[in-house]
């Protein structure tokens, strides 16, 4: 049987191997200098070709030499590497997805012998949460050199698509106050929606964070350690004196879990029948009012404890922000034009305060 592909050498792209597909005719650089090593690649090549049935065994041979465990190691044994890399809630999150259901289809399947339809299957059968995670691990494979190439290129994974999110509207907000009859969760809404903080966040914040001689509230966020400090005003001055002086202010809130809340909380919207928010939908009501009404981005930013611009510019993004015509923005430019000033013998037209405000050296 003929060989399909064969060796070629050119000296003048840098003295490299590359190898020649004779059926197509193309070439392929084999990112090496050395000829025994280029012959190896060649070679198996050209075996692969002719024995198909053993291709994979053949792999597993060549990869055991450098990883041991490459020919035993399962999907649940690089989960379970991959939660011990994790701390604190993030871990708690990736405990609950390892034990989602549509991932028992490749659980005990050693990764080298998973085939892209394998992915495909347990992300069809699972969630967006199953399509995220199993991303994740696939690129943490990828990464400790547990598998030697991607199981699915990176642009031909199922597109995530999330559920509409959306900012809860004062209206809204209203209403669940309204109905609620336990002060402790009043209270916890009312500063969800004037501090715009996470609900973990917020549930866990103590009288200590609050600094009444600055009237700010600061705190570390637990998701990424970040710190939010807020300056508050006479409406969260109210709700805050209601609260306990000392120690948590809400302390049957802290001690449930966030699961727990969010039920508490979706259960009240269900009765007033209030549908498509959940208590993050208050972290995206303030960054929509902060945009609304032009409060700085880079304080809106700090606010949130975001980190990254994009992070923040998502949750502002449904903001309806009312534009003012044009000519109003031209007339009253016009009208704040600076007056000329004269500096020939050193006097001005502008009391002296408005000329340092507009620059001191006009």
């Amino acid at each position: 049987m003929k060989d399909r592909f064969r060796l070629i050498y050119r000296g003048e792209r840098g003295a490299t191997f590359y190898c020649v597909d004779t059926e197509t005719g193309k070439r392929a650089s084999l990112q090496t200098k050395n000829r025994d090593a280029a012959k190896q690649i060649v070679f198996a090549k050209n075996q692969a070709l002719r024995q198909p049935s053993i291709n994979l065994q053949l792999a597993k041979a060549y990869l055991a030499g450098s990883d041991s465990g490459v020919v035993t190691r399962t999907w649940q044994n690089a989960l379970d590497t991959l939660i011990e890399t994790k701390q604190g809630p993030t871990k708690e999150r990736w405990l609950r997805a390892g034990r989602e259901k549509p991932l028992d289809l490749i659980r005990h399947k050693v990764i080298i012998e998973t085939q892209a339809e394998h992915l495909l299957g347990c992300i069809k059968a699972g969630t967006v949460s199953t399509n995220v995670h199993l991303r994740k691990l696939h690129n943490f494979c990828l990464s400790m050199n547990w598998l030697p190439w991607p199981i699915i290129p990176k642009r031909l994974w199922p597109e995530i698509q999330f559920k509409p999110k959306r900012a809860i509207t004062i209206e809204e907000h209203r209403l669940i106050i309204e109905r609620e009859k336990n002060s402790e969760r009043r209270n916890f809404y009312e500063l969800c929606w004037h501090l715009g903080g996470s609900q973990t966040d917020v549930a866990c914040l103590d009288a200590e964070d609050i600094d009444w001689t600055q009237h700010t509230v600061a705190y570390a966020r637990k998701k990424t350690g970040s710190l939010a400090i807020i300056h508050f005003g006479d409406e969260i001055s109210e709700i805050l004196r209601r609260l306990p002086t000392r120690g948590p202010l809400f302390p049957r809130l802290r001690r449930i879990r966030a699961g727990d809340r969010a039920t508490e909380f979706k259960q009240r919207c269900d009765g007033l029948g209030i549908a498509g928010v959940s208590l993050h939908s208050y972290r995206y009501a303030w960054a929509e009012r902060a945009r609304k009404c032009g409060y700085p981005e880079r304080f809106a930013q700090e606010a949130l404890g975001h980190n990254s611009k994009a992070v923040h510019r998502a949750y502002a993004k449904r903001a309806q922000v009312l534009l003012p015509a044009l000519e109003k923005y031209e007339h009253s430019a016009n009208e704040s034009k600076v007056i000329p000033i004269r500096l020939q013998q050193g006097e001005s037209s502008l009391p002296a305060s408005e000329v340092n405000a507009a620059g001191g050296d006009l």
